[in-house]
């Protein structure tokens, strides 16, 4: 059922956790399955140099975030805007598809995240 990277992502997810002093917290859920992803991001000069995420829900939605944070670290914000949930999906050779909507909540909640990052820097 789940790919062999969806397991390992699920198994041992990478940076997992809450950032101190965030420069942009995004939250995002779906009351439908009940998964709900926070994505912390610290910003120097425009280029995410740390990503963490904390997330209620099924394993794919913890793999998801998973490889979301690893696939926007070390990007510009602009770059890691272009991070889609086909991405996200093809990352992670692929998802049952009642599972697609946790790739979708990665895709939101990062640009969620990025959001609130731009939000702060405009009243800077």
């Amino acid at each position: 059922m789940y790919s062999e990277k969806v397991m390992e992502h699920f198994s041992n997810p990478r940076n997992v956790g809450e950032l101190e002093n965030a420069d942009g917290v995004g939250e995002v859920g779906n009351a439908h399955c009940g998964d709900i992803m926070k994505i912390y991001l610290k910003v120097e000069n425009d280029v995410i140099v740390d990503v963490r995420f904390k997330t209620f829900g099924c394993g794919a939605a913890i793999a998801t975030s998973s490889i979301a944070t690893e696939m926007i670290k070390g990007k510009t914000i602009d770059e890691a805007l272009q991070l889609t949930n086909k991405a996200v999906v093809e990352a992670l050779d692929g998802l049952p598809a009642p599972k697609v909507h946790c790739s979708v909540l990665a895709e939101e909640a990062v640009k969620a995240a990025i959001e609130d990052y731009k939000n702060k820097q405009s009243k800077k």
